[in-house]
């Protein structure tokens, strides 16, 4: 049984990590560097969010453990994730894109192993591996939503800024999306099979509506409003497309907080 404050504080994480994962994807030569300011400035304060959040739990009267591996790479994330954040009101661009990759590589890792530190068997199992794959697939879902959402309202401030990165940044959403739900199911499945039998019977008898839930209140709604995304976009109208990215990111949000529920009560990653 996990500790349901951690298992929470997940989702910031997630946000930071899969957040600067998509700013990788819209042309950083076609915007205005301030749409990077703003959004990085988002995923820092995700990444405070949850070291705090983390640090304070392994002070309390009982404490919730927060490894020394672990809190050692959230911090070099955090502190790579400022670097390049100072480094986009500066124009050197080599410590930039240094700082960059640091903080992406770097997530991606403190991620993995907060993922792996909930798994059921063995490190090695096929099975365990399912942990940091699912937690970093819901990651980038969440990041792309996210930041979606935000180059929405960046046309709000570029007129004329063309369509082309916002469509870019939406098929990068729906296919994280689709590999995040299969990922999922194929969790379940494998996780199943092995030594994880017991929990996911759990699951199943005592809390098939939340994994229902889970699924359809998250990945599946989202896919729903991804293809009205779509509709709008062909038009094109970005208002009207970045006011579905904002219903998208609660379902997708949703999805991910009771993955965080489901993970607390059968220790199972999704």
């Amino acid at each position: 049984m996990s500790d349901f404050s951690a298992c929470f504080l997940l989702v910031f994480a997630q946000l930071a990590v899969g957040g600067f994962a998509a700013l990788a994807v819209p042309p950083f030569g076609v915007l205005e560097r301030g749409f990077y300011k703003s959004s990085a400035s988002v995923f820092v304060a995700c990444t405070a969010t949850y070291l705090t959040g983390r640090i304070a739990l392994a002070f309390r009267p009982r404490p919730v453990p927060f490894g020394a591996l672990e809190a050692v790479l959230w911090g070099a994330f955090a502190v790579a994730a400022s670097v390049y954040l100072a480094s986009l009101w500066t124009d050197r661009v080599r410590l930039r894109a240094r700082a960059y990759a640091a903080t992406l590589l770097l997530g991606v890792v403190a991620l993995g192993v907060s993922g792996a530190s909930y798994r059921v068997g063995a490190a090695l199992s096929v099975a365990g591996l399912f942990y940091p794959l699912a937690f970093l697939t819901g990651a980038l879902a969440l990041g792309a939503v996210a930041t979606g959402m935000l180059l929405g309202h960046w046309y709000l401030i570029d007129l004329g800024l063309s369509i082309v990165p916002l469509r870019r940044l939406f098929r990068y959403f729906v296919w994280t999306v689709v590999v995040h739900l299969a990922v999922l199911g194929l969790a379940i499945v494998v996780i199943g099979v092995g030594a994880g039998a017991g929990p996911v019977a759990a699951l199943w008898r005592e809390h098939a509506a939340l994994l229902a839930a889970r699924f359809v209140l998250g990945p599946l709604a989202a896919l729903a409003l991804a293809w009205m995304i779509d509709r709008t976009l062909r038009i094109p109208q970005t208002m009207a497309a970045t006011g579905l990215f904002y219903i998208a990111i609660l379902f997708v949000l949703v999805g991910e907080l009771l993955g965080r529920l489901i993970l607390f009560r059968t220790s199972l990653p999704l």
